[in-house]
C-alpha cells in the first residue's frame, strides 16, 4: 500500500510537472516525439488556420520569420507532413536539434497507437488487452523533467496519429479507459511482442532485470505467420552484427547455438571465430535480421519460431486466447502472472 500511495504521488507530481491539474483522467497529457530535425532545416505545418513554416536555430524556433525560444499550437489537431494529429504541439530546440513534440490527452493517444500495434481483424478481447499494455506503457515512460515522454517509432510503441484511427480500435480503448496493469504497487512493465514461438521469455534473457511478473509461459494459441519460418544468413549480415556489438570477426565458420535460455531461445552462440552470451546473444541474433531468437542453424540456414523479444504478451498468442473465449483479463493475467488490473483514476485521489 505504501509503494502504490508513493506512486500516486509520483503520478500527481507529474501532472502538475505538466501544467495541469489533476481532477480526473482527462487531465493526464502526453508528450510525443514526432520528428527531429536539422537546425535550419524548414518544416511546413497544416493548421486549422492554415499552412505555417518553421525552422530551428540556436537560440530557438523561427516562426514565419519570427524567432521565438519556443512555439506551442494548442490544437484541436495539426498535420506533419501530411499525417493529421490530435492536440496540440510544441516546437523546441534541445541537443542542437529542433524537436516536434505532439501534446495530447492519454487516452487520445492510444486511438493512435493501436492501429499500428495490433490489426483491427484481431479479436475484441485480444484488442482490449493491447490497449490496457498501451496505455500501462506509456504512463510508465512519463518523465517531466525529459523534453517528452515518448517517441512515435518502434522504439517506443508505434505512434499514427487521426488517421490510423478505426472504430474497433476506439472501442477498445474507450472499454479499458484508465485501467493499468501494475504489480505490487508500481506501474508494470508492459512490453509486448508478436509471436513467442510458443514459449515466451523471461525478462532477464532480454533485458537483464529478472522481473516476478514476466517469467517463462508455455504460449499454445500462438500460431501466426511466424510461428514456424527458416530465413538464409549471409556471412556479411553477420559480419556486420558482429561489428555493431563491438566485435571484430576471427574466421568463417558458420552460426551454432551453443546453450539456450530457459525459454529455448539463444544464449550462447559462435560464429566467425567469435563466441557471444547472453541477452547480447539474442541482440545477435535480431541484428541478423532474423524474426526471432528461439533459432537454430543447419549451416547458414536459420530455422526458428516466433516473432520479437518472446517477453510479456505475445500479439499472436492473445488473439489465440480470445478465439478460444479468454476475456482481456483472463489474457492479460496470462502473461502477466500476479499483477492487478488497477484504475489509473486513483492518481486524482
Amino acid at each position: 500500500m505504501k509503494r502504490l500511495l508513493a506512486w500516486v504521488g509520483l503520478l500527481a507530481l507529474v501532472l502538475a510537472a505538466l501544467g495541469q491539474k489533476a481532477p480526473g483522467l482527462q487531465a493526464l497529457l502526453v508528450r510525443v516525439l514526432l520528428k527531429e530535425v536539422e537546425l535550419g532545416e524548414e518544416v511546413r505545418l497544416a493548421l486549422p488556420t492554415g499552412e505555417v513554416a518553421l525552422w530551428g536555430q540556436a537560440e530557438g524556433v523561427v516562426v514565419e520569420g519570427r524567432p521565438l525560444p519556443s512555439w506551442e499550437v494548442e490544437g484541436p489537431y495539426f498535420a506533419l507532413e501530411g499525417r493529421p494529429y490530435r492536440g496540440g504541439l510544441v516546437a523546441r530546440v534541445e541537443g542542437g536539434r529542433l524537436l516536434l513534440v505532439n501534446v495530447l490527452p492519454l487516452e487520445d493517444y492510444l486511438l493512435g497507437v493501436l492501429p499500428a500495434e495490433m490489426p483491427a481483424s484481431f479479436p475484441e478481447e485480444a484488442l482490449k488487452a493491447q490497449a490496457v499494455l498501451a496505455r500501462t506503457f506509456a504512463v510508465r515512460r512519463l518523465n517531466p523533467l525529459a523534453p517528452y515522454d515518448l517517441c512515435a517509432t518502434e522504439a517506443c510503441q508505434v505512434y499514427l496519429g487521426l488517421s490510423a484511427e478505426t472504430p474497433r480500435h476506439e472501442r477498445a480503448v474507450r472499454a479499458t479507459e484508465g485501467r493499468v496493469l501494475s504489480y505490487a504497487g508500481q506501474v508494470a512493465s508492459a512490453l509486448y511482442h508478436a509471436d513467442s514461438g510458443g514459449m515466451t521469455a523471461g525478462s532477464e534473457e532480454v533485458f537483464q532485470k529478472a522481473l516476478p511478473y514476466l517469467r517463462p509461459r508455455p504460449d499454445p494459441y500462438a500460431k501466426g505467420p511466424k510461428s514456424v519460418w527458416q530465413q538464409a544468413v549471409r556471412p556479411e549480415e553477420a559480419a556486420r552484427a558482429l561489428r555493431a556489438l563491438g566485435y571484430a570477426p576471427r574466421g568463417d565458420d558458420p552460426p551454432q547455438v551453443l546453450e539456450k535460455s530457459p525459454s529455448g531461445r539463444a544464449w550462447r552462440v559462435r560464429l566467425l571465430g567469435v563466441e557471444v552470451r547472453g541477452p547480447e546473444a539474442q541482440r545477435l541474433l535480431r541484428l541478423m535480421g532474423l524474426p526471432s531468437a528461439m533459432a537454430e542453424f543447419q549451416g547458414w540456414l536459420a530455422l526458428g519460431r516466433g516473432a520479437g523479444h518472446g517477453v510479456g504478451l505475445s500479439q499472436w498468442g492473445a488473439k489465440g486466447m480470445a478465439e478460444r473465449g479468454y476475456g482481456y483479463r483472463e489474457i492479460l493475467g496470462h502473461y502477466f502472472p500476479g499483477t492487478l488490473l488497477s484504475p489509473l483514476e486513483v492518481a486524482a485521489r
